[in-house]
């Protein structure tokens, strides 16, 4: 029990530090300006464009980091601060959400393995933990009738929801090498705006890293209470 507080402890804490670092990073070059004088959404448009793909909509959204690509209605979604500035930072963010964008329409596999999980993750996260908890209460850990059961489906669904944050992995770092290959195959930007991109695509690929190991640290946490580690 001490030693799962310390490892989770240890994440938290590494995962503050990546997410904080990851802050530092857009903010130091958010400040790079583009030679070319191109906005986030500009960058965007151009590098659908170039991928031949016509039927995504580049659009503003509310908030900071709040950048996403959405399968559903085919739209690269951009912060505000992304959409409209016209720095190393934004040119990052664009060109990985048309990352995605691009994956979609060549069927990345492992885009689409992710986006199939996503309705069954949406529940499994809000329930997983409450089933485990049900079952402990009801004598899982001694492999007690129905408590054991429930239990079992709990770690089930947040196995589940383990797999799709490693699943997301390949699909992140996939978007930022497809987003860093155009920029750099099409010259558009400076040696120096092209290194501060790929430096914070990296630390925004680092978050997902960390969450994923926590993910994974919390089933083997579980998974030990519910089999009887806890007696030990």
């Amino acid at each position: 029990m001490i030693g799962y507080y310390i490892l989770i402890g240890a994440i938290a804490l590494v995962s503050w530090g990546v997410s904080a670092r990851l802050k530092s990073k857009f903010e130091q070059y958010s400040k790079v300006g583009l030679r070319n004088g191109m906005s986030g959404a500009e960058i965007a448009e151009k590098m659908l464009a170039d991928h031949g793909i016509s039927n995504v909509r580049v659009i503003s959204t509310p908030g900071r980091l709040t950048d996403h690509y959405n399968p559903a209605d085919r739209t690269v979604n951009l912060s505000e601060a992304v959409y409209n500035q016209r720095n190393a930072a934004a040119a990052a963010v664009a060109a990985h959400e048309v990352g995605h964008a691009v994956q979609h329409a060549t069927a990345y596999e492992w885009l689409t393995m992710r986006s199939k999980l996503v309705p069954v993750v949406n529940v499994a996260s809000g329930m997983s933990q409450w089933l485990i908890f049900g079952g402990l209460l009801l004598g899982a850990a001694s492999g007690l009738g129905i408590g054991y059961y429930i239990a079992i489906a709990g770690l089930v669904l947040m196995a589940i929801a383990t797999a799709f944050s490693f699943i997301t992995l390949p699909v992140e770092y996939d978007a930022s090498n497809r987003a860093l290959a155009w920029l750099k195959n099409k010259n558009m930007l400076s040696q120096q705006e092209y290194a501060g991109s790929e430096d914070a695509l990296k630390w925004a690929a680092r978050t997902y890293v960390v969450a994923a190991i926590g993910a994974l640290a919390s089933l083997l946490y579980w998974a030990l209470q519910v089999f009887g580690g806890s007696r030990d």
